[in-house]
């Protein structure tokens, strides 16, 4: 069953893989395929690769999509890190990290940095993660996270700051957005970057 903020994720990057008009599309961290399943749907896209570190995630995805008939033409989906990308996987028009940052060790995300934005460099990026802000009004205690698996879960100033450093280091332009809620004082339960590159960059 879909809560009603992981919902609100999924509409949330769909719209902005809709207003990209991209056409090729990476879902990194695909997880079973929540989103996946849906961007398989979308008439626009063209080409549509799903990456998880995860074989059983992948092997679920599978089997929810033979379900199905996706109108993407080509799907693809890899057993592989988003953190040692293949060649094949540059130079897309959008890839997307639905909740999926805050499973890293911090210890590793200048490598996702590099991997991402000087490696695969798509032309529009789309990251979610935990405001943890939030996390009071969802009844999590101080001292835990939203997940067993989550490394570090981050304030609205936090993702900001990572954000805007590695938009300027990269040659991107990134916008901010609250996600499923837009309290006065703690803002939404998810938070979301929309990084974009210039088209001469």
């Amino acid at each position: 069953m879909t809560t009603w903020h992981h919902e609100e994720r999924l509409q949330a990057v769909q719209a902005v893989v809709r207003a990209s008009a991209a056409r090729r599309v990476l879902d990194l961290g695909c997880g079973d395929g929540d989103l996946f399943v849906r961007l398989a749907a979308e008439p626009g896209i063209e080409a549509l690769v799903g990456l998880d570190i995860c074989a059983a995630s992948i092997e679920r995805l599978r089997q929810r999509l033979a379900k199905m008939a996706p109108v993407v033409p080509v799907v693809d989906l890899r057993v592989a890190s988003m953190t040692d990308p293949t060649p094949d996987l540059a130079g897309y028009d959008c890839a997307i990290l639905l909740e999926t940052i805050e499973h890293i060790d911090p210890d590793r995300l200048a490598t996702l940095e590099t991997a991402l934005f000087s490696k695969m460099r798509p032309r529009v990026v789309a990251i979610t993660t935990p405001n943890a802000e939030f996390n009071p009004l969802l009844g999590v205690p101080a001292h835990r996270f939203r997940h067993p698996d989550h490394r570090f879960e981050w304030d609205r100033a936090r993702f900001r700051r990572w954000g805007a450093r590695v938009a300027q280091a990269s040659g991107y332009a990134v916008r901010f957005h609250d996600i499923a809620g837009q309290h006065p004082q703690v803002g939404g339960a998810s938070q979301m970057g929309v990084f974009e590159r210039p088209a001469a960059a």
